[in-house]
């Protein structure tokens, strides 16, 4: 078998890198029109965007940008539809009960924006009479606003020169100019670069235009510069590895947490839950009775942190047993494994203080966090395994699952 000559495609692969080199050594810069141009005919179509020539509505722009923090476009857009057929508007939005927008918000996780997402409507509402302001300063006071969502709102909202710098614009920065310092050392010097590139026109759509540019074509792999209208002005396509940036410190992960959670069901078809408190992680959401989350939990003295109840006519404790296996769920910080005890309780028995039962057909109307659905669907998956009871009805289950 003969082998293929190597040194036409060396030659080849070197002419071309030379002649990319070349153009950006003559100063080729990368030009607002061009992506537009590019924005204009490739642009994505999303629920919260404003079709062109159409003014985009603040509070579209401010909803979707808090519910995308952390959150593909395909996990957000059926949350952001929901949210707009119940709550129109923002006055809608600041009167509805915070237990609702919780309920709403359930399993699209980060459940401190929905929070913030409530208070910042009822700020606006209370203070500016119902419309967002327009400068990024006067955006940064609103809860859970901050210089990038600050930025998109000007931009997008009111076609304000302001530069958003999400992931998407931070790698196509980090390529044209080839920025060498790792992030996140390196995010001062790439909000610079993306601001000297606004123009003085139309700085909502080159915005969206710069999103959609890393979202389509300069992304994280295989990024298809071929196709980028800045290819001639970008850095790192010059010198052929645009694949290596940004650079990045490597991120220190969290120890794993432990924990225990209990599941408590009565014999008339009701779950003992709880709501978390306000303030910190996962606050106002509901749960099942947990243990607190800790690196050093031991599993042994796990009962110590179940639920009470008061003695039975048999004068016996609550008879727990462990679910085999254990669910595993990631937070931004930390990784969490948690054991599940369940109990058999008969009807009628009261929950303890700071408790409520609630039919387990109803666990859907729930602010359930997308780890108490774990917790309910590995321990119903589990007893529908061994135990003779009858599966809970279809519908509820698929409560337990949705995301």
């Amino acid at each position: 078998m003969r082998l293929a000559q190597a040194n036409p495609p060396t030659v080849t692969a070197k002419r071309a890198g030379r002649q990319r080199a070349g153009r950006a050594q003559r100063g080729s810069c990368p030009q607002p029109t061009a992506l537009l141009a590019w924005y204009d005919r490739h642009r994505r179509l999303l629920p919260w965007r404003a079709a062109p020539g159409e003014r985009a509505d603040p509070y579209r722009v401010w909803l979707s940008e808090i519910m995308l923090q952390q959150t593909t476009v395909n996990a957000v857009a059926p949350y952001y539809a929901r949210f707009l057929a119940r709550w129109p508007d923002l006055r809608a939005l600041a009167a509805a009960p915070l237990a609702e927008v919780l309920k709403s918000w359930a399993g699209l996780g980060y459940y401190a924006r929905a929070r913030n997402l409530h208070a910042c409507a009822r700020m606006v509402v209370e203070r500016h009479g119902g419309n967002f302001p327009e400068s990024e300063a006067a955006l940064r006071a609103l809860p859970g606003i901050g210089a990038y969502t600050a930025a998109a709102i000007a931009a997008i909202g009111f076609d304000a020169p302001a530069s958003p710098v999400d992931g998407n614009i931070e790698r196509v920065i980090a390529r044209l100019f080839a920025v060498a310092a790792p992030l996140p050392a390196a995010k001062p010097k790439i909000r610079r670069r993306a601001r000297a590139l606004v123009p003085a026109q139309r700085a909502g759509d080159f915005a969206q235009a710069m999103m959609d540019l890393g979202a389509l074509i300069c992304t994280p792999k295989r990024p298809a510069c071929s196709l980028c209208p800045w290819n001639d002005g970008c850095a790192a396509y010059a010198r052929g590895n645009a694949e290596t940036y940004p650079r990045r410190t490597p991120k220190r992960e969290g120890a794993l947490r432990r924990g225990a959670a209990f599941l408590v069901r009565r014999a008339d078809g009701v779950v003992l839950l709880r709501t978390r408190p306000a303030e910190g992680l996962l606050g106002g959401m509901t749960e099942v009775p947990t243990t607190a989350w800790s690196a050093d939990f031991d599993d042994a003295n796990a009962l110590a942190g179940a639920p009470r109840f008061a003695a039975n006519k048999s004068k016996r404790g609550t008879a727990w047993r462990r679910v085999a296996g254990v669910v595993r769920h990631t937070f931004t910080h930390f990784p969490l494994e948690l054991s599940v005890y369940v109990a058999e309780l008969a009807a009628g028995a009261p929950a303890p203080a700071g408790m409520r039962w609630v039919a387990l057909a109803d666990i859907g109307g729930e602010a359930l966090p997308s780890l108490m659905r774990k917790v309910l669907a590995h321990t119903l998956d589990q007893q529908a395994r061994i135990s003779p009871r009858p599966a809970p009805p279809a519908p509820a289950r698929a409560a337990y699952r949705s995301a």
